[in-house]
Formats: structure tokens, C-alpha cells, sequence
């Protein structure tokens, strides 16, 4: 029989002075230490508190969501066939999802909650920006309101719904693990201001909202990486919101160009210091397209680009983020290195062609 030993300087008493060794055996110890445990007390602030609380909270933003979320089924000329997620953002039957969802298809079907299939059409589609906006010919919908985005903070809730490899109204959730995140588009522009998330996301999940506790999309679902465990990426509401306003207004976005391919350089030290620049990198012209802006201008091949209208361009994608509607058809003025020589050329970008 195991023994537990209970030496005289641990024990405590006002008679007579213990025998040097006392000898008490484990098994009589076993009931109350395993009463002991059965009887804890249930306060707040337990586990299974927390617990029930974190379930609560996704279940009832689930239940507040899911009528509003859609399956969406594509084909084309373009597309052989494929699948994807929206959501509606109206009562009167405009959705959000994916460009890449439905880029180049000429028939798209979409499932609703309650089990209706309905046709859409499409309103808008922006590559660059991974968004597109349909409509479905119903009024009265149950659709999603669109959170602030700069509200959104590091370790929220984050809930995904969607329809990953055909299972239409799977939710995941997880927290919010990255803010600010920048992601390519396919059309090479960079997405900013990006949610990284570790809320599970599959192939058919794209297009599908990201949603806080409340119901409210903060993201719209777009991208995985899938070597990778517990990395994937939300467009942030804010851009959605400004993206979705433009493409039901106008079906597009507008942006300028100047018509210049390019690539990022490191600039010349005795440059920098002789010229007083304030960035270590510019643009470097690689080619451009004849009668654009760029050739107009008389831009060459070789010319390093420094900013436009002063703000600086280190990088492609800092020139990209100039280029604005707003700049259409309106003068700026370039400001490049041309060998050693640093020159100030005026330029007035033209509106960029829509992607076909």
C-alpha cells in the first residue's frame, strides 16, 4: 500500500508533540479530494460561462445572417462553370460578392436561404478591386448591414458564412489576426486596408460576408492561402461600401492611367544627396503605349518616376493609388529623373479602358 509521509515541522498543534513520523494512507484521502472537486462552486467567469457566452454570440449573429447570404452558380462563354458566396446589401435584391466569382460569366444563378433559385444580373464587376455587385428580380429581402471597418480590432469575433465546395450555409468561426493587410488583385493592383482572419475559408466561400458579433459585415471573403493553416483574407467593408456605391451608380469604377509599364528601382546615392530626395526608390519607365498620356508627355524609356503633383511614387503600386477618377482628363505634373537630371514634365491622364 502506497504511504504518505507527514513530517513533524508541517504539523501545527497545542498538545503534546507528535511522534517524529505520522503515516496516513492515499486511499483515505481520495474521497474528499474527489468531493472536493464535484462540489466547486458555479460562478460567473467560469469556463463554461465563457464558454456558453462565445457560443451565444455566434449563434445569434448566425441566426441574425445566414437569410441574407446566397449560393451563387455561374456559366459562360468564358467560364466552363463555377461557384462562389454573396450577400444582399438592399431589401430590392442587390448583392455583393466576388469578382472572380462571376468575371466573364453570362449566366449566373442564385440560391437563396429559403430555398428559392433565381437568375441575377450583373450591375457592375471591378477586378481590381475583387468586387462585383448583382441584382436578383425580388423585393423584400432579408440582407446585411455593412459595418465600419476602421471600428474592426485585433482578436474580435469573426464569423464566415458561405458555401465552401457546394455545402451552401457553412459558418466558421474564428478572430480578426491581421489588420491593414495589402493582397494583389488579379488585375496586379494591389488591395488595400485587407482583414486577415483565421475563420476557415474554402474554395466557394469567395464572395461570402465576414461578420462581428452583431451581424455586421466587416469583410467581404476573398482569398486563401492554401499551403498555410488559419491564413485567409477579408476586403474590408469600408472599401466595399465605396466600390458597391460606384458600381450601382455607374457599373464601373473609374480610374486613370498614363499608359507606362514599369518596375521599382533603387535610386542612385549621389542622386538622392545631390537632388535632395526625400525616397530611396522611384519607378523606372519600361515601356509605354503609343499616343497615351505617357508619350504625349514625352516621357522615355529610362525615366525613373519620382511623384505626381509632388506626391511621391517609390513604388508601382504608390503610382496606382494616384491615379484616381478624379485625375481624368485633369493636368498633372511628373516629376522624374532623366539620367542625372532631374526634370518636371506635364502629363493629363485619360480614363482607363474597362476590362472586357
Amino acid at each position: 500500500m502506497a504511504e504518505f509521509e507527514v513530517k513533524p515541522s508541517n504539523l501545527r498543534s497545542s498538545g503534546p508533540s507528535p511522534e517524529p513520523v505520522c503515516i496516513v494512507a492515499i486511499p483515505a484521502l481520495i474521497p474528499g479530494m474527489i468531493a472536493s472537486l464535484l462540489t466547486h462552486d458555479e460562478r460567473p467567469g467560469t469556463d463554461e460561462a465563457l464558454i456558453d457566452a462565445y457560443s451565444s454570440a455566434v449563434s445569434g449573429a448566425v441566426s441574425a445572417a445566414h437569410p441574407a447570404v446566397v449560393h451563387i452558380e455561374v456559366r459562360g462563354s468564358s467560364v466552363p462553370g463555377g461557384a462562389g458566396s454573396g450577400f444582399f446589401i438592399s431589401p430590392d435584391g442587390y448583392l455583393l460578392t466576388n469578382s472572380h466569382v462571376v468575371h466573364g460569366a453570362s449566366e449566373m444563378r442564385v440560391f437563396l436561404g429559403d430555398g428559392r433559385r433565381l437568375a441575377a444580373d450583373l450591375i457592375g464587376d471591378d477586378p481590381d478591386s475583387d468586387l462585383a455587385v448583382l441584382r436578383v428580380s425580388t423585393d423584400d429581402v432579408a440582407h446585411l448591414t455593412l459595418a465600419d471597418s476602421n471600428a474592426v480590432r485585433l482578436g474580435q469575433i469573426a464569423i464566415a458564412i458561405g458555401s465552401p465546395m457546394g455545402f451552401q450555409q457553412t459558418v466558421t468561426a474564428g478572430i480578426v489576426s491581421g489588420l491593414g493587410r495589402s493582397l494583389r488583385g488579379a488585375s496586379g493592383r494591389l488591395i488595400d486596408n485587407v482583414i486577415q482572419t483565421d475563420a476557415a475559408l474554402n474554395p466557394g466561400n469567395s464572395g461570402g460576408p465576414l461578420v462581428n458579433t452583431r451581424a455586421e459585415v466587416m469583410g467581404v471573403n476573398t482569398a486563401i492561402i492554401r499551403p498555410a493553416q488559419g491564413i485567409c483574407f477579408a476586403i474590408a467593408s469600408n472599401t466595399a461600401r465605396w466600390v458597391a456605391a460606384w458600381l450601382i451608380k455607374e457599373g464601373r469604377i473609374r480610374r486613370s492611367f498614363i499608359g507606362v509599364a514599369g518596375q521599382n528601382v533603387p535610386l542612385l546615392r549621389k542622386l538622392i544627396h545631390h537632388h535632395r530626395l526625400q525616397q530611396e526608390t522611384g519607378v523606372l519607365v519600361t515601356a509605354f503605349e503609343p499616343d497615351s498620356p505617357a508619350a504625349r508627355a514625352g516621357l522615355l524609356e529610362g525615366d525613373i518616376l519620382l511623384a505626381l503633383d509632388d506626391a511621391p511614387t517609390p513604388a508601382v503600386d504608390a503610382l496606382h493609388k494616384l491615379l484616381t477618377g478624379d485625375r481624368i482628363g485633369e493636368r498633372a505634373i511628373l516629376t522624374l529623373l532623366r539620367g542625372v537630371e532631374l526634370r518636371r514634365h506635364a502629363i493629363i491622364p485619360l480614363e482607363m479602358p474597362s476590362r472586357a
